[in-house]
């Protein structure tokens, strides 16, 4: 099973345990995730980011100051903004929270549901498919030279005919070279491979 099929997998999973919704950052560094993805309504997203709640959530804050899981009503963190109240016009009444990996490279997640608390089986349900995600998406430690090398002059504004050139490949085997970088650095587009490979400081 490819990458990309094992998340999708992992991504229904969390779905069918989530009713009203759920949300996962995967190894959040320079206050970026790798990866992200959320289900909540459409109408609660839209207030979030145009109110820039993840700044002020106090799910995201439980999140980096422990690893673990809990219940949205037991989270102590002040709320000033009453954004889980806000949530609740939504539908999301109840909730649940994931935390793990370092602090360098922390995963959050959250999920919700309408008409009761989760149980601590769901949770821990729960929590075991965000780890899993967490493993299975670990940022690489390393490139290859040869995606380096065609990352790096792309990087520097050769389209791929001329990086194609330098490299004495053609151009086909420098677009396989790119594919392969971006789906070792789970980028969607060769800029977003490029601007990950600078995060890690693998470019």
């Amino acid at each position: 099973m490819s990458l990309r099929a094992g998340i999708d997998l992992q991504t229904r999973k969390l779905a069918s345990l989530a009713p009203g919704g759920f949300f996962f950052a995967l190894h959040i560094r320079f206050a970026l995730p790798l990866l992200s993805y959320q289900t909540y309504p459409e109408g609660w997203t839209d207030r979030y980011t145009e109110e820039a709640y993840a700044l002020r959530d106090p799910i995201i804050a439980w999140g980096f100051s422990t690893t673990g899981s809990t219940r949205w009503s037991e989270i102590e963190i002040p709320d000033p903004f009453d954004i889980l109240g806000q949530a609740r016009e939504f539908g999301m009444v109840y909730g649940l929270a994931v935390s793990c990996g370092p602090m360098k490279s922390r995963t959050i997640a959250s999920a919700s549901r309408e008409d009761r608390e989760f149980t601590d089986d769901e949770i821990e349900a729960f929590k075991s498919l965000i780890s899993h995600l967490h493993d299975i998406t670990e940022p690489p430690k390393s490139l290859t030279n040869a995606q380096i090398e065609a990352l790096r002059l792309i990087a520097e504004g050769d389209r791929h005919a001329a990086a194609a050139a330098k490299l004495h490949i053609s151009e086909s085997a420098l677009k396989a070279r790119l594919a392969s970088a971006r789906t070792t650095l789970l980028a969607r587009t060769t800029a977003e491979a490029i601007q990950r490979a600078r995060d890690y400081r693998l470019l």
